[in-house]
């Protein structure tokens, strides 16, 4: 029987949360998952919790319990999104099975230190259960990684519930804070891996040097040239050779390692700030296209989501390198389901994953020793 679902998904581009309500049917073999999107909500973070979320990202003094009150207010800004959802859908709470909360990772370390590792998402989830009166599933990532995986990506396994079609390889490249592609095989199986930034090093920049959150369709960047010796400096990080399964996240691709690059260049002075931004588009586009181009080379599509899809000269520029490829690169609000709602109904696909006590990660995609039910719940 069909069940309502809401997924929220806070991401590294720190823009504030998505939320989805959605009726999930099951899935017969070898069909594309039957899913209704009944109401779509976005609420931006306030400026204050959102640069404190970014500088939890690095250490800083009194970082537990900073955490702890940013994981509580994350967690009221998830339940005013629920609030919205159901008021916007006439649902009342009691009809959800279950929340899918994704929580907003701040440190992503998985296989390091101890050859463990840990990924850490803020959110409390028990403050969002009480605030909702909804059953909770949270806390996604830690187990896989607990299992020797990367716990990440994890929405290699909903694009295949979702886009998949016998015969035919396609890929999906969610661009959000960072970048991750799937690759659809023509014979059913499922790869996947993080490759490489996404948006979070572009909108640093801009925000940096022109006060906006974000480059607006790329048109800040479309008015620069690319740096050539920069983008050849940024593209020879040690990250983009590995094989994988590999994530990545902010511990990596941040300010600092931009700073650095920049150092290396002999004439920084003369980099005007579009053209870094022209340059730090060209290392996402790039990046990307290669990744799909070693890894479904035979795809026929690209279907692209996250907030990198409202970047239109960023989809030109992967159209442009693409192109000998055969890869037709579109959103995926062309198969019915909007760019910027894909991850949030993720999140509400993993959720009834959960409960349903199916594992939802893909051994083959984040490397764990098998497959793993996916996420802890805490109940309303």
């Amino acid at each position: 029987m069909s069940e309502f679902y809401i997924g929220l998904m806070s991401g590294t581009s720190l823009d504030g949360v998505d939320g989805v309500l959605v009726e999930l049917a099951p899935q017969a073999p070898g069909a594309v998952m039957p899913m209704a999107v009944l109401a779509h909500r976005h609420r931006a973070f306030d400026a204050a919790l959102a640069d404190e979320l970014l500088a939890l990202n690095t250490s800083g003094a009194d970082e537990l319990h900073r955490a702890a009150l940013a994981g509580n207010a994350l967690a009221r800004v998830y339940a005013g999104v629920v609030e919205s959802l159901l008021d916007a859908s006439g649902m009342p709470a009691g009809s959800v099975r279950a929340i899918g909360a994704h929580g907003q990772t701040v440190r992503h370390r998985p296989r390091e230190f101890d050859a463990t590792g840990y990924t850490l998402q803020l959110g409390n989830p028990a403050l969002l259960a009480e605030l909702s009166g909804i059953d909770v599933v949270a806390d996604l990532r830690s187990r896989d990684v607990a299992a020797g995986g990367l716990g990440a990506p994890l929405v290699p396994a909903f694009h295949h519930a979702m886009f998949a079609r016998e015969g035919k390889t396609i890929a999906v490249l969610n661009i959000g804070g960072m970048a991750n592609l799937t690759a659809l095989h023509a014979d059913a199986t499922t790869t996947g891996f993080d490759c490489g930034p996404g948006n979070a090093l572009m909108d640093q920049w801009c925000r940096q040097h022109t006060g906006q959150p974000f480059d607006d369709a790329g048109a800040w960047a479309a008015s620069g040239v690319v740096l050539a010796p920069l983008l050849t400096l940024m593209l020879d990080d040690p990250f983009f050779r590995l094989p994988p399964p590999k994530s990545t996240g902010r511990d990596l691709f941040n300010a600092a390692w931009l700073a650095g690059h920049l150092r290396q260049l002999p004439s920084t002075k003369a980099a005007r700030p579009q053209d870094v931004q022209a340059t730090l588009a060209e290392l996402t586009a790039t990046s990307c296209a290669r990744a799909v181009c070693e890894h479904a080379a035979d795809a026929q599509e690209l279907l692209v989501c996250g907030g990198g899809a409202l970047n239109r000269h960023l989809l030109r520029r992967l159209e442009a390198l693409l192109q000998g490829q055969g890869t037709r690169v579109m959103t995926t609000d062309a198969r019915g389901l909007p760019a910027m709602q894909v991850e949030a109904c993720a999140f509400a696909w993993l959720a009834r994953a959960f409960c349903h006590r199916e594992c939802a990660n893909l051994p083959a995609v984040t490397g764990a020793f098998g497959p793993r039910l996916l996420g802890a719940l805490w109940p309303a």
